[in-house]
């Protein structure tokens, strides 16, 4: 049966292909979906499969079966429609057509066949793409003289429309090359006037309130491009504002006037806009009053629920274009702040969706406030000093300033009451309605912290009084239990917490010491558990979010300490996390005043602290003890003094060196002891803590690190030992279990903080240097002799750090480290894609390393090793692992340009030019690698730019008989032939353009790049697909920019993001 299926030289049994989708589709045994799914794929990949098309479909009545056969011709349309001879094009064309208009002219087929037809419509549009205006001229007429013939046909009609109009304005980026977009566009644009008189007759002459929801779908589809003529110079908006109060059509007539609304030309229809939105406001007030929005939605039907949505989008697009016009003449300031009251009332609706839209308007509106308050104050301060000055711009941002009052005010209510919850804040109310520690962030929380904060931090910035004004009370409200819920004070914090650093110095000192003492209190006077934890995270918040504040009040800054330290001991999950996160937080940007001695103090802080150390930590977690290990690292390296430094750390470090020494001392009487997990566990909390230690301090831990490294390297050693003897003994299995995980983690441990040790002590390089040499044989030498699943990916990263620190001078090193890791580690990364993934990335950072670092080593390689590299970086970027594919990418940049700098440049070109070109090609136009763009780009540009520098031929003089007049030519040709084999479905003119076009763009990056685009858009891998990977580079170049603006307005960027410009003094 298959075997007939399969036999396309005569026309297909129809049955049993119907059989066959319903096997797939059906719910028989897991081997005939197989079988079947195995005949489908064949005969969709069957070349010849679309000519029977026309025949499965007049003679299947299985809907699954017309929908197979459309699959088959949509891709021949995508990928081959230009191939074809022109009287199949023309064929299938006009069969298309005749079946959507048979089907369509009748209302009963029409509703029963509705998924059949909306399939044949998207085949239709397909076809159009390649067929229209060129050899389809009279398509748009034609279309539009169908729709008068019948109510159904004209439904359907619009329903095409609307496709193409998709299809050609708000999918064509990525799909079509910029040249047939524009092409399409002005077609449509030329054509639109029939479109238009249809859509206008329907609207005035139907009674079918099917056809008319079709032709108003249809209408907002058009209404962002087409010529503004149409839309107000015609009846066209009267006429949808008449369809507006009517409830079958309310939702869709607002999203029509909401892309009117969103229009941007100039003053020129100012008036008709004017007209628009006061006619608008008029009927609104009739269907919803102001006031009782957020009840309307809560109580309201899918439809009215919508049309809220859809207000929002209104509103906000109406504003966002047009709100000047509004607030110009004193007649429409009414009805401006009325639609204002509107949109507030449903910023207040309990529906993130709703609130997301109206909060980027609210954001747009303040900032523009911002920017015109912020360039006046300068002047008008400048002004003040010359008598009678008096500035015309200034009055008017008073007068503006003075108009939004109100509403802004009410802003400033809604963002404080509603303020999403910031990333630091781990103890959450769970469903359940119980406080618990938080187990995942979630980002869609942040981003809109994010733009919460940004706009109240504009609101205060336009107005600090009533900012402060508004939470003080609100706080009182806590305070007396008038208020008093876990949300109210938790989004009441998080608000004051987000404004830190908006306020002038003063002013905020006297706002915090209110704010904190009030918390203070509030913790002493509520009972409760969770009541006490909810209070708690919210201290430790806002304290964490005003470290200017805690660095000029020291007695505020110890009692905060203080209460960090008692909630340590406060056993409610996520309490003491936060405490230990806080103090990190606080220390960093406080840490001189720790070390400094305050007035009416007997010793510094840090020494109090040490002496009661064991106290302190006595009641947290292992993590959490490294957290504070870390702190107070930070509070130590603030101390100048060498001596006292010494001393500080000797006193932090007695607890886990005191341990240590004992492990130690034990095992020198019996090895035995290391074996115990309770030991390993401690030997792994030990050494974690030394890493923490070391994070903070940097070059100042190298006392602690001399004092345990050699017995550290004698425990790596015997438990690296254990483990493949386990391994070897236990076979495979024996590598996951959670002894031998345990062990490893001690290896990994180890060489973290000898990592993290020589990466900190950057200011003496001397010193890290001396550590080197011990390690070679105890961990490189341990690592040649491993099994492969007892070999740490760390060792790699290791030595990359090591060589990324001391550059030039590991040369001599380098040979060593590559007999140890480079054939082992490949022998196990080269076998998948998957096995392995750690040592993958470290590998090839440590290639990176060394070829940036000391290029001549790698000159040095026999040629069979220099290839064994080449292979593996051509192995690494055809990874779909971004990262991997892009340190490849970057360490082939360095080593083709290191090359090209050096005296073997023809002779390492000449061997290995094609061989790269041929793989960048492979990965530039395979879609799983778009992430890779930018760097596919940068080295295609240095192989073709290259070719000029070459003295020698590229091609073998031997073999080859023509003779190329240069390198140049030569790549021309072989680029050439080397596309036009991949993609049989271009051109060889259109591929001779591109690499024509390549050699001519290769020394201006931006058009090689725009270039290159292109042609992956026409070459069809690349479409219908989300391309914005091919315009990465442009998006970060904006993010820059939004960054340098941030810096600018006081508060924007949160203290602790800011880089220790906030260092105390």
């Amino acid at each position: 049966m298959a075997e007939k299926l399969r036999d396309l030289s005569q026309p297909i049994d129809v049955p049993v292909l119907d059989a066959t989708v319903a096997a797939f589709y059906g719910t028989g045994s897991k081997e005939e979906r197989n079988a079947a799914d195995q005949i489908l794929r064949d005969l969709q990949n069957n070349q010849d499969m679309w000519l029977q098309v026309v025949h499965i479909l007049q003679n299947s009545q299985n809907l699954n079966t017309k929908f197979f056969a459309l699959q088959v011709l949509e891709s021949v349309i995508k990928y081959r429609w230009n191939a074809l001879p022109t009287e199949q094009r023309d064929g299938m064309k006009n069969y298309v057509s005749d079946v959507i208009v048979q089907l369509s002219s009748n209302e009963v087929t029409f509703r029963q066949e509705r998924l059949y037809v909306n399939k044949l419509n998207i085949i239709l549009v397909q076809v159009l793409k390649h067929e229209w205006p060129a050899r389809w001229t009279s398509f748009i007429p034609d279309l539009v003289a169908a729709a008068k013939s019948s109510e159904t046909i004209c439904e359907n009609c619009m329903a095409i429309l609307k496709l193409l109009s998709e299809e050609i304005f708000d999918f064509s980026r990525g799909e079509m090359t910029q040249q047939k977009i524009k092409e399409l566009k002005s077609s449509l644009n030329s054509e639109f006037r029939l479109i238009h008189e249809l859509c206008l007759y329907v609207l005035s002459a139907t009674q079918s309130s099917e056809l008319i929801r079709a032709t108003l779908a249809t209408l907002h589809a058009f209404l962002s491009w087409i010529p503004v003529g149409f839309i107000f110079e015609s009846p066209l908006l009267e006429t949808l504002l008449k369809f507006f109060p009517m409830a079958a059509y309310r939702n869709l007539t607002l999203q029509c006037l909401t892309e009117v609304a969103a229009l941007q030309f100039g003053d020129f229809y100012n008036m008709q806009y004017v007209k628009m939105y006061t006619i608008f406001m008029m009927q609104l007030q009739a269907i919803l009053p102001a006031g009782s929005i957020p009840n309307a939605y809560a109580n309201g039907s899918n439809d009215e629920q919508a049309f809220i949505q859809n207000l929002a989008l209104f509103f906000t697009a109406f504003f966002k274009s047009h709100i000047r016009i509004l607030e110009a003449s004193p007649e429409n300031r009414a009805a401006l702040l009325l639609g204002l009251e509107y949109l507030t009332g449903i910023s207040f609706v309990d529906d993130t969706e709703v609130f997301k839209v109206c909060l980027d308007y609210w954001n747009i509106f303040v900032l523009e406030l911002f920017e015109a308050h912020n360039q006046i104050e300068p002047a008008t301060a400048a002004a003040q000093m010359i008598p009678g000055v008096v500035d015309g711009t200034g009055t008017a941002v008073q007068h503006r300033r003075q108009l939004y009052s109100g509403p802004l005010s009410k802003l400033r209510t809604l963002m404080i009451c509603r303020m999403a919850k910031p990333e630091e804040v781990l103890i959450v109310e769970d469903e359940n309605g119980n406080i618990v520690r938080e187990t995942m962030k979630d980002n869609d929380v942040l981003v809109q912290y994010k733009i919460m904060r940004e706009t109240l931090i504009y609101l205060s910035h336009l107005d600090h009084e009533d900012t402060e004004q508004q939470m003080l009370k609100k706080l009182t409200k806590q305070l007396n239990g008038e208020d008093w819920s876990w949300n109210n004070l938790n989004t009441l914090c998080w608000a004051i917490g987000s404004i830190s650093g908006s306020m002038v110095e003063e002013q905020e000192n006297r706002f915090l010491v209110m704010v904190i003492r009030d918390l203070l209190n509030l913790c002493e006077i509520t009972k409760g558990k969770d009541n006490k934890a909810v209070i708690a995270s919210n201290i430790m918040y806002v304290v964490g979010q005003y470290p200017r504040f805690l660095r000029a009040h020291w007695k505020f800054l110890k009692t905060v300490v203080n209460k960090l330290f008692e909630f340590m001991h406060e056993m409610h999950p996520g309490v003491q996390d936060m405490a230990c996160d806080t103090f990190l937080k606080i220390i960093q940007k406080c840490k001189r005043k720790f070390v400094t001695q305050q007035v009416g103090e007997n010793e510094p802080f840090v020494s109090e602290l040490l002496s009661n150390l064991h106290t302190t930590i006595l009641d947290l977690e292992p993590h959490q003890i490294h957290t504070f290990y870390e702190s107070v690292g930070h509070m130590i390296q603030a101390e100048s003094d060498n001596t006292k430094r010494d001393e500080y750390l000797k006193r932090l470090m007695s607890l886990p060196n005191q341990k240590w020494a004992e492990i130690i001392g034990q095992a020198g009487q019996s090895i035995d002891i290391l074996k115990n997990q309770d030991v390993i566990r401690s030997v792994l909390n030990i050494l974690q803590t030394n890493t923490s230690v070391a994070t903070a301090l940097g070059p100042h831990f190298f006392p602690q690190i001399s004092l345990i490294f050699l017995d550290m390297l004698t425990v790596y050693r015997m438990y690296s030992e254990l483990v493949s003897s386990t391994i070897a003994e236990g076979g495979p299995y024996a590598s996951k279990s959670s002894f031998v995980k345990l062990l490893r983690s001690i290896k990994r441990e180890t060489l973290k903080l000898i990592e993290t040790f020589v990466d900190k002590a950057e200011d003496l390089p001397h010193l890290g240097k001396q550590f080197v040499p011990p390690m070679m044989d105890p961990v490189l030498g341990d690592y040649a002799r491993n099994v492969p699943d007892a070999r740490e990916s760390e060792v790699l990263s290791l030595f990359a750090t090591i060589i990324n620190k001391y550059k030039a001078e590991m040369l001599e090193d380098v040979p060593r480290i590559f007999e140890a890791v480079f054939q082992c580690t490949l022998e196990m990364i080269t076998k998948n894609f998957e096995d392995y993934p750690e040592h993958r990335l470290k590998f090839f950072s440590l290639l990176r390393a060394i070829g940036t670092h000391c290029f001549k080593a790698l000159i040095q390689l026999s040629s069979q090793q220099l290839k064994l590299v080449i292979d593996s970086i051509n192995w690494a970027f055809r990874h779909t692992e971004r990262n991997i594919a892009e340190t490849g990418l970057s360490l082939l940049l360095e080593i083709l340009k290191n090359f090209q700098a050096s005296a073997f440049q023809n002779q390492f070109y000449k061997t290995y030019f094609l061989n790269i070109e041929q793989e960048i090609f492979a990965v530039l136009t395979d879609s799983f690698h778009k992430p890779g763009f930018k760097l596919h780009v940068l080295v295609l540009q240095h192989l073709f730019c290259v070719v000029d520098g070459l003295t020698e031929p590229l091609w073998d003089v031997a073999t080859v008989q023509v003779q190329y007049q240069s390198n140049a030519m030569f790549v021309r040709e072989y680029t050439i032939n080397l596309l036009g084999a991949s993609f049989p479905n271009m051109t060889a003119v259109e591929v001779t353009k591109f690499v024509d076009g390549l050699l001519s763009s290769r020394h201006d990056l931006t058009s090689f790049k725009n270039h290159i685009r292109d042609f992956l858009v026409q070459s069809k891998e690349f479409s219908a697909q989300d391309n914005k990977d091919l315009y990465a580079e442009e998006a970060a170049v904006q993010r820059e920019k939004e960054r340098q603006r941030m810096l600018a307005i006081p508060g924007l960027i949160a203290p602790g993001e800011l880089q220790d410009e906030m260092v105390d003094s």
